[in-house]
């Protein structure tokens, strides 16, 4: 194969899904192989690329998952050979094997026929599915318009960056309270979630609700629990976190009792129901042996009264992840926010200081040292069940995970509150906190569009920050740039 040929794993992925292949494909050691379904692509952030898919090798047919990767070594480059995600594997294809390896191995110890695409393609196929690689030039952005930025008045795309800011903001106040009117009306019906399956009816719809329907405590407790739980599972793990946080949900907390053990029970109860508690048996000198024996003994009590779903260790994600943001760092922080919810009046603490605080900047610092949670006890020294860190964890959530949920959380929460009880001084004193928030860390969106735009200054104020994830999704990634004031400005 051509070495100025450059291939991606998506490209691989679209000639397995066409089977183009110009001989029938073998593995290396000569037995035949038939796909007799390709199951369907994994759309998610982890795991093999192909899913139920049914494979005939030699005389036995396999059904499971298929990985692809562009060389064989990207099996253990890319972790998947201690992943429980790939247990189910049952065939691995790349393109590159230069030392002609035969199979791959799994967490559980497997053996996986391997083969190598390059030995079933065509010069032909080869070179239309891929691009001879060029050096790459620098680029200083990725911004369509960025090559005619000096030409874009500043206080325009400064007020439109803000705007988009306070749009985002409002859009995920919108979402929070339809949650809360789905919680509100689950509630009436007496539904529990998520062990029955249900639709909301056409009533939801064009039910009407006064802030007579949101005075109970516990709808506004399970709400805000969900939406720190979700902001603590980070992109990769969010939808599991709050998946957790609504099957294990505030009133089955408020059943574990109240006393010095409770946050060990509520690990005992996430760890466990979200399976990441080993099964098998600890062994008395093991490190940590007594804190996972506890969380098993409590769990044989505390799933008594449990009902709800369970699920596996395979639905995290732990890969490309700092050891820091791991979920079993992030449940451990969340049941300690689950005791403040319960027995230290958190929201009603909150609202006291938004009410009386007057200075903007003393409030925020004193919200936000609600939500720094030092760590302590098994998971200071471990980031994974069984073994040890190799550095001591400082934080469960630290300030800069605190800003984060300030902003993405406790501003629009309690724009909501506010609101729904007629509250306007305090929604509007919300809005300003939020105008003048600051924060310390920043992602790739963020850095590629303040270069872009040639606002890289403004990449601490949170409005700023938000607009500016406003404008790369719904604008600049979709190639809406007419739809957009800068793209107006510049292309009309």
């Amino acid at each position: 194969m051509d070495k100025n040929l450059k291939f991606y794993e998506s490209q691989l992925c679209e000639i397995w899904k066409k089977q183009d292949f110009d001989q029938p494909i073998k593995t290396i050691d000569g037995q035949e192989i038939e796909v007799l379904d390709l199951g369907y692509e994994n759309d998610d952030t982890g795991g093999p690329d192909f899913i139920n898919a049914r494979v005939s090798i030699g005389n036995l047919t396999y059904v499971g998952d298929i990985e692809i990767d562009v060389e064989y070594n990207n099996w253990k480059l890319h972790g998947h050979n201690i992943d429980a995600k790939y247990n189910k594997l049952i065939l691995h294809v790349c393109l590159i094997n230069k030392f002609h390896q035969r199979h791959v191995y799994t967490r559980e110890g497997r053996k996986i026929y391997s083969i190598c695409l390059a030995d079933f393609l065509s010069k032909e196929i080869v070179q239309s599915y891929a691009a001879p690689q060029v050096p790459k030039l620098p680029v200083e952005n990725k911004l369509k318009c960025s090559f005619r930025n000096s030409e874009i008045p500043f206080k325009l795309k400064k007020d439109y960056i803000q705007q988009l800011g306070m749009d985002r903001f409002k859009k995920k106040c919108k979402r929070i309270f339809h949650r809360l009117k789905e919680l509100t009306y689950l509630r009436e019906l007496r539904i529990k979630e998520p062990v029955i399956n249900y639709e909301l009816t056409s009533d939801f719809n064009t039910k009407e609700f006064s802030s007579d329907s949101f005075q109970y405590k516990e709808i506004w407790e399970q709400l805000l629990y969900e939406l720190i739980f979700e902001a603590l599972g980070y992109s990769k793990n969010k939808v599991i976190m709050m998946q957790l946080a609504q099957t294990a949900n505030i009133d089955f907390f408020r059943k574990l009792g109240k006393d010095n053990e409770f946050v060990e029970r509520v690990e005992s109860a996430l760890f466990n129901i979200g399976g990441l508690v080993p099964h098998e048996e600890i062994s008395v000198d093991s490190a940590g042996s007594g804190y996972i024996k506890n969380l098993q003994s409590n769990w044989m009590i505390i799933k008594r009264i449990y009902d709800g779903a369970t699920f596996d260790e395979t639905q995290w994600h732990f890969f490309k992840l700092r050891p820091q943001n791991f979920p079993t760092i992030r449940i451990a922080g969340g049941s300690r926010i689950i005791q403040k919810i319960l027995f230290q009046n958190f929201i009603e603490t909150i609202i006291q200081k938004i009410d009386e605080i007057r200075n903007l900047k003393v409030l925020i610092n004193s919200i936000r040292s609600l939500f720094v949670i030092r760590s302590e006890g098994y998971w200071k020294n471990h980031y994974v069940f069984k073994k040890s860190g190799n550095g001591e964890v400082k934080y469960f959530v630290g300030a800069s995970r605190a800003d984060e949920i300030l902003v993405n959380v406790v501003f629009p929460f309690f724009y909501v509150y506010f609101d729904v009880f007629g509250k306007e001084e305090l929604s509007k004193k919300i809005l300003k906190m939020f105008g003048i928030f600051t924060q310390k860390s920043e992602n790739k969106i963020i850095k590629d569009v303040s270069e872009g735009i040639d606002m890289a200054n403004f990449t601490r104020r949170s409005v700023y920050m938000q607009g500016m994830v406003e404008l790369f999704r719904n604008y600049c990634s979709k190639n809406k740039c007419l739809e957009c004031d800068i793209g107006k400005y510049l292309f009309n």
